[in-house]
């Protein structure tokens, strides 16, 4: 693979993974993607599941998706497989992650495969982290590749203020640089790799 096109900026898919009323999810995946811009060697494209109706039922082995569900995925699969890597925005419900969000990953495969995943969860005192370490185990079977490093805003309704900024501004931003750092080693030896070798599972 030749050096240049791998210093191609890395494709980013940014994954908002709540759907319910009056989330937070929106507001801190907007402050994410501010820390985030100042990073010219990534290319951030936002999926935000609350703007995608997918239904809940899958097909059978071998079936055939719903015209309902070939309408939704039409143009979000194309940008999943594209992405070098991900970031799934995601809050702590009843000590794991929304439904919402495991449906939108179970009606993909290969687009997550040989892939890294960094996290940004928010939630209560936990921050997140319990969904965090559930989704871990999620992306593990879909073959792609945790980063060690996440970014966790405990309490959001006193931890973040009405624009979504956490108040601890500087912790946060840390967090979300030390995760992008990451991530982006992750993502750039893995697209080597890809590019190399096909990921065969």
């Amino acid at each position: 693979m030749p050096v240049a096109s791998n210093e191609a900026p890395l494709r980013v898919a940014v994954v908002i993974g709540s759907v319910r009323e009056g989330r937070q999810g929106r507001a801190v995946a907007d402050w994410f993607l501010g820390t985030a811009a100042g990073d010219t060697g990534l290319d951030l494209d936002v999926i935000d599941l609350g703007e995608i109706d997918l239904p809940l039922v899958l097909p059978g082995w071998g079936g055939t998706p719903s015209p309902e569900a070939v309408a939704a995925l039409r143009d979000v699969s194309p940008r999943l497989a594209a992405a070098d890597a991900f970031v799934v925005v995601t809050p702590e419900y009843n000590h794991s992650f929304p439904a919402s969000l495991k449906n939108f990953i179970d009606w993909h495969h290969a687009q997550w495969r040989a892939k890294p995943v960094g996290f940004v969860s928010y939630g209560g005192l936990g921050g997140g982290l319990r969904a965090v370490e559930q989704l871990r185990l999620v992306f593990a079977e879909l073959h792609a590749t945790s980063v060690r490093d996440s970014v966790s805003l405990h309490g959001p309704w006193s931890g973040l203020g009405e624009d979504g900024t956490p108040r601890d501004a500087a912790v946060c931003a840390g967090a979300a640089k030390g995760m992008l750092g990451q991530l982006a080693w992750w993502g750039r030896a893995l697209r080597a790799a890809r590019a190399e070798r096909p990921y065969a599972g």
